[in-house]
């Protein structure tokens, strides 16, 4: 069932008037002005035998928009020219200028064909007129069959190569790191650790009590130490070469401050004991 609306609008489709055209006709000139063809156009069907323009012709196109019951003159809201190439798929819209009566005239003058023209081959264009009103039904009439010289390629734009696609960028991914074998980081792990098995085996000799530690002499020493270990896990985090090396150069400065004011804090110590 349709709706009220639709009914409507079906109705007011099939009550619309209905446009016509009166005396069509075109017309062929050559550059000087001589006329080497003139025909009016049949609405029932199209001309068998195509329009041909040369370089130099000019092809003029009159006729007046009527309406088909009245036959008094309607300005149309829109009307166009179509041209459209078969083969190729192109096609052009021309606009068309027509009077308060329905009179309209184009010109066009192959010297200086206008934007609307698609590229050319040498295919004839097909030729039709659209015409649209809001208070008739529309009208599309196929005109005649035109052939015009066909046109130059488009010169090739210097940056025409930018805009081609590229060939397919295959990445190459680096393979997985392979892990070292377990005896090896096991020697990787204790040559870390060495040094502080060092430094509690001679740590044991000189054997200070534990409350020394965090007297005021020795205590920044083990800072400083506990900074290099530091210093090297943020290495192996984020830290860079570079980085390192200037950070440690630094750190390097204070530890031997550090160390020789421990030592000699330890040195006074056991001579006191003795």
């Amino acid at each position: 069932m349709f709706s009220l609306p639709i009914i409507a609008l079906l109705v007011a489709g099939a009550q619309a008037a209905v446009l016509t055209l009166q005396s069509p006709r075109f017309t062929v000139s050559s550059s000087t002005g001589s006329q080497l063809r003139s025909e009016p156009i049949s609405l029932a069907h199209a001309s068998s035998i195509p329009v041909t323009l040369t370089k130099d012709d000019v092809l003029k196109l009159t006729f007046q928009v009527i309406d088909k019951e009245s036959g008094k003159g309607v300005q149309p809201h829109q009307t166009f020219l179509r041209f459209y190439d078969q083969n190729s798929g192109e096609e052009g819209i021309q606009p068309i200028r027509v009077t308060n009566g329905g009179k309209a005239k184009f010109e066009l003058n192959m010297a200086r064909p206008p934007l609307s023209l698609p590229p050319t081959s040498d295919a004839p264009l097909q030729v039709s007129l659209l015409i649209g009103s809001s208070t008739y039904s529309p009208l599309a009439l196929s005109l005649f069959d035109l052939i015009v010289p066909a046109s130059h390629p488009v010169p090739a734009h210097p940056d025409e190569a930018s805009f081609h696609p590229l060939p397919e960028i295959h990445h190459t991914f680096r393979p997985e790191q392979k892990l070292p074998p377990r005896p090896i980081s096991a020697l990787a792990c204790i040559a870390v650790l060495a040094p502080w098995i060092v430094l509690l085996g001679l740590w044991g000799q000189v054997a200070p009590r534990a409350v020394h530690l965090f007297s005021p002499g020795i205590f920044p020493f083990i800072l400083t130490l506990g900074a290099f270990e530091s210093l090297l896990v943020w290495y192996w985090v984020d830290l860079k070469l570079g980085q390192v090396l200037s950070y440690g150069g630094v750190l390097a400065l204070v530890t031997i401050f550090t160390g020789k004011q421990a030592l000699s804090k330890i040195g006074d110590r056991r001579v006191g004991r003795k």
